[in-house]
């Protein structure tokens, strides 16, 4: 079953006798990636995930949750859903050494090999139940208002204008997509940026580009009012920040690893997945610097490579960091959805929008397939 460790000072027995055989793997992250790489290390290691939070999401399905809730019981996954030979320690990494992992809440975590997984910062309540009441919340907002204001045009502020649209259509709320950029969707190509701004503004989403918002607006009675930085303004009954959000990696600036954070926050790794010239410490996810688009499927990928290099290390010695294995960076196809049919896809000679692309991601985002890889039931 999966444990929950007590908050002491010192090791438990159990977690003594593990680190004397030396395969202790410290997950710090409970994300796509870290939740991914727990499961599959479980029956293998001695496996600790340390998350602040008691569940991991599935993040692509997000923002359908906000306009469906009834997806959202099952993007919400309790660790102890599908961890079941590991521990779990409820609480936020502050710091790190050569062998041991600080918490929070006063708990030291020692490691035979750690993986940083910890992506990008964010403010999730502990509990599920509340993250759950959070989605109701942002539903019974927007299916209230008359107006909603999007503030960011990356994928995610894309992809919610497009989610609303979609669902309440085009005539029912007034929606505006603030961007600072020049052009909407800068992960992409400037041609699926064109598309997308096309078709957010032929379903009557207003998109200004180029200017900023300042959030602390006024309120006035039941609206909000705010000014962009060309002096326009808008009204909104909701708003939704939708910008994007730093790397989770403050927290190693001043420990053995702080010389691996390079300026946008993230650890250089190796072609492993290591950091830096360490032999024990790897990186998944959105916090490494593998040049390549920081999406959620990647971020799976690199959790299946350092699973298979890290059962290497176990089962082996030294000589098995000659056997490793390399993880090639992406150069994948981009898909950002547009509501439940539509997407804008940039593929290596072509960009394409609509039913054709959209057809590449089934209607349910990958929740039943990605609750399959975690061992649980689809439904």
């Amino acid at each position: 079953m999966i444990r929950h460790l007590s908050w002491c000072s010192n090791e438990d027995s159990a977690g003594a006798a593990a680190r004397a055989a030396g395969d202790r793997v410290v997950i710090v992250g409970g994300g796509i990636a870290g939740a991914l790489l727990a499961k599959t290390l479980q029956n293998h290691a001695d496996v600790v995930l340390i998350d602040p939070k008691e569940y991991f999401e599935i993040p692509w399905a997000n923002l359908r949750a906000k306009v469906d809730p009834a997806a959202v019981e099952r993007t919400v996954i309790p660790h102890a859903d599908y961890l079941t030979h590991a521990k779990v320690v409820t609480a936020a990494a502050t710091g790190v050494d050569d062998s041991v992992v600080l918490t929070s809440v006063g708990r030291a975590v020692a490691y035979d090999f750690l993986v940083i997984a910890t992506g990008r910062t964010c403010t999730r309540p502990q509990r599920r139940a509340d993250r759950l009441e959070m989605f109701q919340q942002d539903k019974e907002r927007i299916a209230a208002a008359q107006s909603v204001l999007i503030v960011g045009g990356g994928p995610i502020g894309v992809e919610l204008a497009a989610e609303i649209v979609m669902e309440y259509g085009a005539e029912s709320k007034r929606i505006t997509l603030v961007h600072g950029g020049d052009r909407l969707l800068k992960v992409m190509g400037s041609r699926a940026s064109a598309k997308a701004l096309e078709w957010l503004r032929s379903k009557n989403v207003t998109v200004l580009l180029d200017q900023t918002v300042d959030i602390g607006g006024v309120v006035d009675a039941d609206r909000r009012e705010f000014t962009t930085s060309g002096g326009e303004t808008i009204v909104a009954d909701c708003h939704f920040v939708c910008t994007g959000r730093p790397v989770a990696s403050g927290w190693l600036r001043d420990t053995f690893l702080g010389e691996h954070v390079d300026a946008d926050g993230r650890l250089a790794v190796d072609e492993h997945l290591r950091v830096g010239r360490t032999r024990n410490v790897f990186a998944i996810g959105d916090i490494t610097d593998v040049p390549e688009a920081k999406q959620g499927y990647l971020a799976q990928r690199h959790a299946m490579v350092v699973a298979r290099n890290l059962r290497l290390l176990l089962k082996g010695g030294e000589g098995e960091h000659k056997r490793l294995h390399r993880y090639k960076p992406s150069k994948a196809a981009i898909h950002v959805t547009l509501g439940r049919r539509d997407a804008v896809s940039e593929l290596p000679f072509m960009t394409l929008i609509g039913h054709i692309p959209g057809a590449i991601k089934p209607r349910d985002l990958f929740i039943s397939r990605t609750r399959r890889m975690m061992g649980l039931r689809w439904n």
